[in-house]
Protein backbone atom coordinates (compact mmCIF):
# COMPACT_ATOMS: atom_id res chain seq x y z
CA UNK A 1 0.00 0.00 0.00
CA UNK A 2 0.74 3.66 -0.92
CA UNK A 3 1.33 4.45 3.00
CA UNK A 4 4.46 5.76 4.76
CA UNK A 5 6.21 2.26 6.41
CA UNK A 6 6.23 2.17 10.55
CA UNK A 7 9.67 2.24 12.01
CA UNK A 8 10.08 -0.83 14.35
CA UNK A 9 8.24 -1.91 17.64
CA UNK A 10 10.66 -3.05 20.87
CA UNK A 11 9.66 -4.66 23.94
CA UNK A 12 11.59 -5.69 26.90
CA UNK A 13 11.17 -7.43 30.64
CA UNK A 14 13.24 -8.68 33.33
CA UNK A 15 12.29 -11.01 35.92
CA UNK A 16 9.54 -12.98 34.91
CA UNK A 17 9.41 -16.61 34.49
CA UNK A 18 7.16 -16.04 31.41
CA UNK A 19 9.32 -13.59 30.17
CA UNK A 20 8.97 -14.70 26.50
CA UNK A 21 5.36 -15.50 26.40
CA UNK A 22 4.45 -12.20 27.41
CA UNK A 23 7.35 -10.61 25.05
CA UNK A 24 5.21 -12.65 22.10
CA UNK A 25 1.99 -10.93 22.84
CA UNK A 26 3.52 -7.61 23.67
CA UNK A 27 5.30 -7.96 20.04
CA UNK A 28 1.73 -9.54 18.48
CA UNK A 29 0.06 -5.85 19.59
CA UNK A 30 3.06 -3.90 18.27
CA UNK A 31 2.78 -6.04 15.04
CA UNK A 32 1.46 -2.77 13.30
CA UNK A 33 4.76 -1.31 13.38
CA UNK A 34 6.60 -3.83 11.76
CA UNK A 35 5.29 -6.88 9.67
CA UNK A 36 8.98 -7.78 7.65
CA UNK A 37 10.42 -10.40 10.37
CA UNK A 38 10.92 -10.34 14.33
CA UNK A 39 13.01 -11.62 17.08
CA UNK A 40 13.11 -12.87 20.30
CA UNK A 41 15.62 -12.88 22.51
CA UNK A 42 15.83 -14.95 25.91
CA UNK A 43 18.11 -14.88 28.78
CA UNK A 44 18.48 -17.89 31.12
CA UNK A 45 20.56 -19.52 33.37
CA UNK A 46 21.77 -23.05 32.81
CA UNK A 47 22.95 -26.35 35.14
CA UNK A 48 26.40 -24.75 35.51
CA UNK A 49 24.62 -21.54 36.53
CA UNK A 50 26.19 -19.86 33.66
CA UNK A 51 23.98 -16.69 32.14
CA UNK A 52 23.36 -17.97 28.26
CA UNK A 53 21.28 -16.13 25.59
CA UNK A 54 18.93 -17.87 23.07
CA UNK A 55 16.95 -16.45 20.24
CA UNK A 56 14.78 -17.34 17.72
CA UNK A 57 14.14 -15.06 14.79
CA UNK A 58 12.79 -14.87 11.45
CA UNK A 59 11.00 -13.36 8.28
CA UNK A 60 7.13 -12.90 8.60
CA UNK A 61 4.69 -12.24 11.80
CA UNK A 62 4.49 -12.57 14.71
CA UNK A 63 2.19 -15.62 14.19
CA UNK A 64 4.12 -17.46 11.91
CA UNK A 65 7.59 -17.27 13.28
CA UNK A 66 6.72 -18.48 16.71
CA UNK A 67 4.02 -21.23 15.62
CA UNK A 68 5.88 -24.11 17.00
CA UNK A 69 4.47 -24.46 20.62
CA UNK A 70 8.16 -26.70 22.09
CA UNK A 71 9.80 -23.16 21.72
CA UNK A 72 8.46 -21.55 24.89
CA UNK A 73 9.64 -24.81 27.01
CA UNK A 74 13.27 -24.77 25.10
CA UNK A 75 14.72 -22.04 23.50
CA UNK A 76 12.44 -19.52 24.26
CA UNK A 77 12.37 -20.48 28.00
CA UNK A 78 14.16 -17.89 30.61
CA UNK A 79 13.44 -14.80 33.41
CA UNK A 80 14.42 -11.89 30.88
CA UNK A 81 13.55 -11.20 27.14
CA UNK A 82 13.48 -8.46 24.32
CA UNK A 83 11.89 -8.59 21.03
CA UNK A 84 11.61 -6.47 18.11
CA UNK A 85 9.50 -6.45 15.15
CA UNK A 86 11.33 -5.02 11.81
CA UNK A 87 10.79 -2.90 9.27
CA UNK A 88 13.71 -1.75 7.70
CA UNK A 89 14.76 1.70 7.08
CA UNK A 90 18.28 0.62 7.21
CA UNK A 91 19.90 -2.09 5.89
CA UNK A 92 19.04 -4.79 3.21
CA UNK A 93 15.05 -5.71 4.25
CA UNK A 94 15.81 -8.89 2.81
CA UNK A 95 18.51 -10.28 4.74
CA UNK A 96 18.01 -12.40 7.43
CA UNK A 97 21.52 -10.98 9.57
CA UNK A 98 19.17 -8.23 9.69
CA UNK A 99 16.60 -9.18 11.81
CA UNK A 100 17.40 -7.56 15.46
CA UNK A 101 17.43 -8.44 18.40
CA UNK A 102 21.60 -7.98 17.72
CA UNK A 103 23.69 -10.12 20.47
CA UNK A 104 27.74 -10.39 20.55
CA UNK A 105 29.67 -11.62 23.48
CA UNK A 106 32.25 -9.27 24.63
CA UNK A 107 34.81 -9.07 27.61
CA UNK A 108 31.55 -8.06 30.18
CA UNK A 109 29.42 -10.82 29.44
CA UNK A 110 26.56 -11.41 26.74
CA UNK A 111 24.90 -8.34 24.95
CA UNK A 112 21.55 -7.76 22.91
CA UNK A 113 20.20 -4.82 21.52
CA UNK A 114 16.49 -3.90 19.61
CA UNK A 115 16.08 -0.46 18.24
CA UNK A 116 13.19 1.41 17.11
CA UNK A 117 14.73 4.35 15.23
CA UNK A 118 17.28 5.49 12.83
CA UNK A 119 20.70 6.78 13.47
CA UNK A 120 21.43 9.92 11.55
CA UNK A 121 25.58 9.58 12.15
CA UNK A 122 25.60 5.83 11.54
CA UNK A 123 27.41 6.21 8.44
CA UNK A 124 30.12 8.42 10.42
CA UNK A 125 30.44 6.09 12.70
CA UNK A 126 30.70 2.74 11.03
CA UNK A 127 33.58 4.05 8.32
CA UNK A 128 35.87 4.99 11.42
CA UNK A 129 34.97 1.48 13.07
CA UNK A 130 36.05 -0.08 10.27
CA UNK A 131 39.33 1.81 10.14
CA UNK A 132 40.01 1.12 13.30
CA UNK A 133 39.68 -2.91 12.36
CA UNK A 134 35.85 -3.66 13.51
CA UNK A 135 34.06 -6.21 11.32
CA UNK A 136 30.48 -5.61 11.03
CA UNK A 137 28.15 -8.65 10.70
CA UNK A 138 24.97 -6.24 9.16
CA UNK A 139 24.39 -3.45 7.02
CA UNK A 140 22.39 -1.85 10.17
CA UNK A 141 22.70 0.98 11.68
CA UNK A 142 22.05 -0.70 14.94
CA UNK A 143 25.21 -2.69 15.09
CA UNK A 144 27.32 0.25 15.38
CA UNK A 145 25.74 0.59 19.17
CA UNK A 146 27.28 -3.01 20.05
CA UNK A 147 30.68 -1.94 18.66
CA UNK A 148 30.82 1.71 20.15
CA UNK A 149 29.99 -0.53 23.87
CA UNK A 150 32.05 -2.95 23.05
CA UNK A 151 35.33 -0.78 22.66
CA UNK A 152 34.67 1.69 25.68
CA UNK A 153 37.43 2.11 27.79
CA UNK A 154 34.94 2.39 31.02
CA UNK A 155 35.18 -0.11 33.71
CA UNK A 156 31.36 0.02 34.33
CA UNK A 157 28.98 -1.83 31.95
CA UNK A 158 26.58 0.30 32.54
CA UNK A 159 29.15 3.65 32.03
CA UNK A 160 30.09 1.61 28.72
CA UNK A 161 26.39 2.02 27.55
CA UNK A 162 25.69 5.80 28.20
CA UNK A 163 29.45 6.12 27.38
CA UNK A 164 28.33 4.71 23.39
CA UNK A 165 24.87 6.33 23.32
CA UNK A 166 26.63 9.81 23.59
CA UNK A 167 27.83 9.16 20.85
CA UNK A 168 25.13 8.51 18.26
CA UNK A 169 22.69 11.21 16.93
CA UNK A 170 19.34 10.49 15.56
CA UNK A 171 16.48 8.58 16.42
CA UNK A 172 16.69 5.78 19.03
CA UNK A 173 14.88 4.08 21.45
CA UNK A 174 16.16 1.32 22.12
CA UNK A 175 16.34 -2.27 24.86
CA UNK A 176 19.07 -3.71 25.93
CA UNK A 177 19.84 -6.78 27.85
CA UNK A 178 23.14 -7.85 29.64
CA UNK A 179 23.82 -10.56 32.08
CA UNK A 180 22.82 -8.49 34.69
CA UNK A 181 19.77 -6.01 33.38
CA UNK A 182 17.64 -4.72 30.95
CA UNK A 183 18.66 -1.41 30.49
CA UNK A 184 15.86 0.91 28.20
CA UNK A 185 17.20 4.23 26.48
CA UNK A 186 15.27 6.99 24.69
CA UNK A 187 17.00 9.40 22.51
CA UNK A 188 17.01 13.15 24.29
CA UNK A 189 14.47 14.47 21.28
CA UNK A 190 11.97 11.63 22.23
CA UNK A 191 11.43 11.54 18.36
CA UNK A 192 9.42 7.76 19.18
CA UNK A 193 7.03 6.98 21.79
CA UNK A 194 8.78 4.62 25.25
CA UNK A 195 6.59 3.18 27.79
CA UNK A 196 7.84 2.09 31.16
CA UNK A 197 5.20 -0.46 32.47
CA UNK A 198 4.96 -3.29 35.29
CA UNK A 199 3.11 -6.75 35.73
CA UNK A 200 3.66 -9.62 38.47
CA UNK A 201 6.56 -7.26 40.27
CA UNK A 202 7.91 -7.06 37.06
CA UNK A 203 9.10 -4.03 35.29
CA UNK A 204 8.57 -3.76 31.36
CA UNK A 205 9.19 -1.81 28.72
CA UNK A 206 7.60 -1.15 25.51
CA UNK A 207 7.22 1.11 22.26
CA UNK A 208 3.30 1.28 22.81
CA UNK A 209 1.26 1.21 25.53
CA UNK A 210 -1.23 -1.07 23.76
CA UNK A 211 1.66 -3.82 24.63
CA UNK A 212 0.56 -3.33 28.01
CA UNK A 213 -2.87 -4.23 27.72
CA UNK A 214 -2.76 -7.56 26.04
CA UNK A 215 -0.23 -8.25 28.84
CA UNK A 216 -2.97 -6.97 31.37
CA UNK A 217 0.33 -4.73 32.80
CA UNK A 218 0.07 -1.47 34.74
CA UNK A 219 1.31 1.70 32.57
CA UNK A 220 3.45 3.16 34.86
CA UNK A 221 5.06 6.26 32.99
CA UNK A 222 6.57 7.26 29.61
CA UNK A 223 10.49 6.78 29.28
CA UNK A 224 11.90 10.55 29.26
CA UNK A 225 13.54 12.08 26.08
CA UNK A 226 17.56 11.30 26.97
CA UNK A 227 16.43 8.54 29.48
CA UNK A 228 18.60 5.74 30.25
CA UNK A 229 16.81 3.37 32.75
CA UNK A 230 18.34 0.13 34.39
CA UNK A 231 15.92 -2.39 34.96
CA UNK A 232 17.47 -5.41 37.14
CA UNK A 233 15.84 -7.76 40.17
CA UNK A 234 16.85 -4.89 42.71
CA UNK A 235 15.05 -2.27 41.17
CA UNK A 236 11.67 -5.47 39.98
CA UNK A 237 12.03 -5.86 44.12
CA UNK A 238 12.03 -2.17 45.37
CA UNK A 239 9.88 -0.83 42.84
CA UNK A 240 12.10 1.69 41.81
CA UNK A 241 14.30 1.90 38.61
CA UNK A 242 17.42 3.35 38.24
CA UNK A 243 17.65 6.44 36.11
CA UNK A 244 20.32 8.28 34.25
CA UNK A 245 20.28 10.93 31.80
CA UNK A 246 22.75 11.23 28.04
CA UNK A 247 24.81 15.05 28.03
CA UNK A 248 23.01 16.44 25.45
CA UNK A 249 20.52 18.85 26.41
CA UNK A 250 17.55 20.13 23.68
CA UNK A 251 15.94 22.71 24.07
CA UNK A 252 12.60 21.61 22.58
CA UNK A 253 11.36 17.66 22.46
CA UNK A 254 10.74 16.72 18.88
CA UNK A 255 8.45 14.17 18.69
CA UNK A 256 7.34 12.27 15.35
CA UNK A 257 3.75 13.79 14.71
CA UNK A 258 3.47 10.89 12.14
CA UNK A 259 2.85 8.72 15.58
CA UNK A 260 -0.74 10.55 15.97
CA UNK A 261 -1.81 11.05 12.67
CA UNK A 262 -0.87 7.13 11.43
CA UNK A 263 1.54 4.71 13.02
CA UNK A 264 0.74 4.07 16.82
CA UNK A 265 -2.70 2.22 17.29
CA UNK A 266 -5.77 4.51 18.34
CA UNK A 267 -5.55 2.73 22.08
CA UNK A 268 -2.20 3.43 22.79
CA UNK A 269 -1.00 6.34 24.70
CA UNK A 270 1.92 8.12 23.63
CA UNK A 271 3.94 11.18 24.38
CA UNK A 272 1.69 11.64 27.17
CA UNK A 273 -2.02 11.88 25.09
CA UNK A 274 -4.09 9.24 24.16
CA UNK A 275 -4.03 8.83 20.53
CA UNK A 276 -7.65 8.18 20.07
CA UNK A 277 -8.62 11.93 21.40
CA UNK A 278 -5.52 13.24 19.08
CA UNK A 279 -6.93 11.55 15.91
CA UNK A 280 -10.56 12.85 16.75
CA UNK A 281 -8.99 16.49 17.19
CA UNK A 282 -7.29 16.02 13.98
CA UNK A 283 -10.56 15.01 12.08
CA UNK A 284 -12.75 17.89 14.09
CA UNK A 285 -9.92 20.43 12.79
CA UNK A 286 -10.05 18.96 9.26
CA UNK A 287 -13.62 19.38 9.03
CA UNK A 288 -14.04 22.98 10.33
CA UNK A 289 -11.62 24.45 7.79
CA UNK A 290 -11.82 22.26 4.97
CA UNK A 291 -15.93 20.87 4.95
CA UNK A 292 -17.90 19.72 2.58
CA UNK A 293 -21.36 20.18 1.96
CA UNK A 294 -24.18 18.60 -0.71
CA UNK A 295 -25.00 21.03 -3.46
CA UNK A 296 -28.80 19.65 -2.98
CA UNK A 297 -29.14 19.54 0.10
CA UNK A 298 -28.70 16.05 0.69
CA UNK A 299 -26.72 14.33 3.68
CA UNK A 300 -22.83 14.28 3.19
CA UNK A 301 -21.91 10.80 3.47
CA UNK A 302 -18.05 10.55 5.18
CA UNK A 303 -16.11 7.59 4.96
CA UNK A 304 -12.92 6.58 5.87
CA UNK A 305 -10.23 4.44 4.29
CA UNK A 306 -10.06 1.87 6.92
CA UNK A 307 -8.31 0.94 9.45
CA UNK A 308 -6.18 4.01 9.90
CA UNK A 309 -8.71 6.77 9.28
CA UNK A 310 -11.45 5.59 11.33
CA UNK A 311 -10.98 7.29 14.09
CA UNK A 312 -10.30 10.90 12.27
CA UNK A 313 -13.71 10.39 10.16
CA UNK A 314 -16.02 10.02 13.47
CA UNK A 315 -13.72 13.32 14.35
CA UNK A 316 -14.78 15.03 10.92
CA UNK A 317 -18.51 13.80 10.43
CA UNK A 318 -19.09 14.75 14.39
CA UNK A 319 -17.86 17.95 13.49
CA UNK A 320 -19.78 18.39 10.42
CA UNK A 321 -23.11 18.16 12.53
CA UNK A 322 -22.07 20.63 14.95
CA UNK A 323 -21.48 23.21 12.19
CA UNK A 324 -25.12 22.57 11.04
CA UNK A 325 -23.88 20.43 8.09
CA UNK A 326 -26.36 17.19 7.27
CA UNK A 327 -23.88 14.27 7.25
CA UNK A 328 -23.35 10.73 8.16
CA UNK A 329 -20.60 8.37 8.93
CA UNK A 330 -20.97 5.56 6.93
CA UNK A 331 -18.47 2.43 5.81
CA UNK A 332 -18.16 2.50 2.72
CA UNK A 333 -14.94 1.05 2.27
CA UNK A 334 -14.57 -2.66 3.76
CA UNK A 335 -10.96 -4.27 4.66
CA UNK A 336 -10.04 -7.67 3.82
CA UNK A 337 -7.78 -8.82 7.12
CA UNK A 338 -6.59 -11.98 5.24
CA UNK A 339 -4.57 -11.02 2.21
CA UNK A 340 -1.23 -13.61 2.38
CA UNK A 341 2.10 -11.99 2.03
CA UNK A 342 3.02 -14.54 -1.01
CA UNK A 343 -0.68 -13.92 -2.62
CA UNK A 344 -0.21 -14.24 -6.51
CA UNK A 345 -0.69 -10.75 -8.31
CA UNK A 346 -0.30 -10.63 -12.40
CA UNK A 347 2.48 -8.36 -13.14
CA UNK A 348 0.63 -6.38 -15.30
CA UNK A 349 -1.82 -3.55 -13.15
CA UNK A 350 -0.30 -5.23 -10.16
CA UNK A 351 -1.31 -1.65 -7.77
CA UNK A 352 -5.04 -1.91 -9.29
CA UNK A 353 -5.40 -5.62 -8.28
CA UNK A 354 -3.53 -5.02 -5.34
CA UNK A 355 -5.93 -2.62 -4.14
CA UNK A 356 -8.76 -4.60 -5.08
CA UNK A 357 -8.13 -7.69 -3.08
CA UNK A 358 -7.40 -5.34 -0.31
CA UNK A 359 -10.76 -3.15 -0.55
CA UNK A 360 -14.55 -3.81 -1.33
CA UNK A 361 -17.40 -0.80 -1.43
CA UNK A 362 -20.47 -0.75 0.09
CA UNK A 363 -22.53 0.24 -3.26
CA UNK A 364 -25.65 1.12 -1.45
CA UNK A 365 -23.95 3.84 0.84
CA UNK A 366 -22.30 5.79 -2.11
CA UNK A 367 -23.83 5.54 -5.02
CA UNK A 368 -25.90 8.92 -5.92
CA UNK A 369 -24.43 10.64 -2.09
CA UNK A 370 -21.89 12.96 -2.11
CA UNK A 371 -18.68 11.56 -0.58
CA UNK A 372 -16.23 12.62 1.99
CA UNK A 373 -13.27 10.40 1.82
CA UNK A 374 -11.34 10.88 4.69
CA UNK A 375 -7.52 9.84 4.54
CA UNK A 376 -4.58 10.31 7.13
CA UNK A 377 -2.06 10.81 4.37
CA UNK A 378 -0.72 10.74 1.07
CA UNK A 379 2.59 9.81 -0.26
CA UNK A 380 2.79 9.03 -3.88
CA UNK A 381 -0.99 9.09 -4.54
CA UNK A 382 -1.12 5.55 -6.77
CA UNK A 383 -3.06 4.37 -4.35
CA UNK A 384 -5.51 7.18 -3.46
CA UNK A 385 -6.16 7.18 -7.21
CA UNK A 386 -7.21 3.69 -7.73
CA UNK A 387 -9.09 4.35 -4.36
CA UNK A 388 -11.16 6.81 -6.11
CA UNK A 389 -11.56 5.09 -9.64
CA UNK A 390 -13.42 2.23 -6.74
CA UNK A 391 -15.15 4.23 -5.46
CA UNK A 392 -16.24 5.66 -8.72
CA UNK A 393 -17.75 2.39 -9.75
CA UNK A 394 -20.87 2.52 -7.29
CA UNK A 395 -21.83 5.96 -9.17
CA UNK A 396 -21.46 8.74 -5.93
CA UNK A 397 -22.45 12.15 -7.07
CA UNK A 398 -19.34 13.51 -6.31
CA UNK A 399 -16.14 12.82 -4.52
CA UNK A 400 -13.91 15.06 -2.23
CA UNK A 401 -10.68 13.83 -0.38
CA UNK A 402 -9.60 15.08 2.92
CA UNK A 403 -6.18 14.39 4.13
CA UNK A 404 -5.75 14.76 7.91
CA UNK A 405 -2.24 15.56 7.38
CA UNK A 406 -0.21 18.23 5.72
CA UNK A 407 1.10 17.58 2.26
CA UNK A 408 4.39 15.07 2.30
CA UNK A 409 7.33 16.72 0.70
CA UNK A 410 10.40 15.75 2.31
CA UNK A 411 11.80 12.30 3.04
CA UNK A 412 12.30 11.38 7.09
CA UNK A 413 15.80 10.83 8.48
CA UNK A 414 14.41 9.42 11.79
CA UNK A 415 12.95 6.16 11.42
CA UNK A 416 9.99 6.82 8.68
CA UNK A 417 10.96 5.18 5.26
CA UNK A 418 9.20 8.37 2.50
CA UNK A 419 10.53 8.04 -0.56
CA UNK A 420 13.09 10.07 -1.94
CA UNK A 421 11.04 13.72 -2.28
CA UNK A 422 10.76 13.39 -6.06
CA UNK A 423 8.55 10.35 -5.81
CA UNK A 424 6.59 12.00 -3.68
CA UNK A 425 3.19 13.16 -5.53
CA UNK A 426 2.72 16.86 -3.92
CA UNK A 427 6.41 17.35 -4.46
CA UNK A 428 6.32 16.39 -7.96
CA UNK A 429 3.02 18.74 -8.55
CA UNK A 430 4.81 21.68 -6.72
CA UNK A 431 1.77 21.55 -4.35
CA UNK A 432 -0.27 22.76 -6.69
CA UNK A 433 -3.73 21.20 -4.96
CA UNK A 434 -5.65 21.41 -9.01
CA UNK A 435 -2.90 19.32 -10.40
CA UNK A 436 -3.39 17.05 -7.79
CA UNK A 437 -7.12 17.20 -7.88
CA UNK A 438 -6.79 16.32 -11.21
CA UNK A 439 -4.41 13.57 -11.10
CA UNK A 440 -6.11 11.84 -8.33
CA UNK A 441 -9.92 12.48 -10.54
CA UNK A 442 -11.76 13.90 -7.42
CA UNK A 443 -13.91 16.58 -7.03
CA UNK A 444 -11.73 18.51 -4.50
CA UNK A 445 -9.07 17.44 -2.05
CA UNK A 446 -7.77 19.80 0.39
CA UNK A 447 -4.85 18.93 3.25
CA UNK A 448 -4.33 20.09 6.58
CA UNK A 449 -2.05 23.04 6.85
CA UNK A 450 0.61 22.55 9.36
CA UNK A 451 -0.45 25.19 11.80
CA UNK A 452 -3.94 23.34 11.67
CA UNK A 453 -2.54 19.84 12.57
CA UNK A 454 -0.69 21.60 15.91
CA UNK A 455 -3.62 22.81 16.84
CA UNK A 456 -4.74 19.27 17.08
CA UNK A 457 -2.09 18.35 19.73
CA UNK A 458 -2.19 19.82 23.21
CA UNK A 459 -1.37 23.78 23.58
CA UNK A 460 1.14 22.78 25.97
CA UNK A 461 3.08 20.59 23.12
CA UNK A 462 2.73 22.65 20.05
CA UNK A 463 6.67 22.99 19.64
CA UNK A 464 7.31 19.77 20.86
CA UNK A 465 7.03 17.85 17.82
CA UNK A 466 8.93 16.99 14.65
CA UNK A 467 7.33 18.20 11.08
CA UNK A 468 10.24 18.08 9.30
CA UNK A 469 8.34 15.26 6.40
CA UNK A 470 6.46 18.56 5.77
CA UNK A 471 8.16 21.98 6.55
CA UNK A 472 11.89 20.43 5.60
CA UNK A 473 13.39 21.94 8.63
CA UNK A 474 14.93 18.84 10.15
CA UNK A 475 15.43 19.22 14.10
CA UNK A 476 19.24 17.59 14.01
CA UNK A 477 21.95 17.52 11.15
CA UNK A 478 21.29 14.64 8.60
CA UNK A 479 23.88 12.70 6.42
CA UNK A 480 21.59 12.73 3.68
CA UNK A 481 23.83 10.32 1.47
CA UNK A 482 23.42 7.78 3.95
CA UNK A 483 19.53 7.99 3.19
CA UNK A 484 20.38 7.12 -0.70
CA UNK A 485 22.47 4.40 0.65
CA UNK A 486 19.02 3.00 2.34
CA UNK A 487 17.39 3.20 -0.58
CA UNK A 488 19.96 1.44 -2.95
CA UNK A 489 20.05 -1.75 -0.20
CA UNK A 490 16.89 -1.75 0.42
Amino acid sequence: MDKPKSFCGIFGIWGNENASLITYYGLHSLQHRGQEATGILVRKVNKNNKVIFDIVKGVGLVSDVYSDDSLWETILSGNAAIGHNRYSTTGASGSRKNIQPFVVNYRDGNLSVAHNGNLTNAKEIRNSLINEGAIFQTTSDTEVILHLIARSKLEAQVEQIIDSLNKIEGAFCLTILTDNALIAARDPYGFRPLALGRKDGCFIIASETCAFDINCAEYIRDVAPGEVIIIDDEANKSGKVQSYFLDLKVEQKKHCIFEYIYFSRPDSRIFGHNVDKVRRRLGKILAKNHPVTDKDGDKVIVISVPDSSNTAAIGYQNELEKMNIKSKLEIGLIRSHYIGRTFIQPQQQKREIGVRIKFNIVKGVLEGKTVVLVDDSIVRGTTSKLLVNLIREAKPKEIHLRISSPQILYPCFYGMDFPSSEELIAFRMKEDLEQIREYLEVDSVEYMSIEELLEAVYEEDKNNFCTACFSGNYPTLVDTSFKKEIYENQ
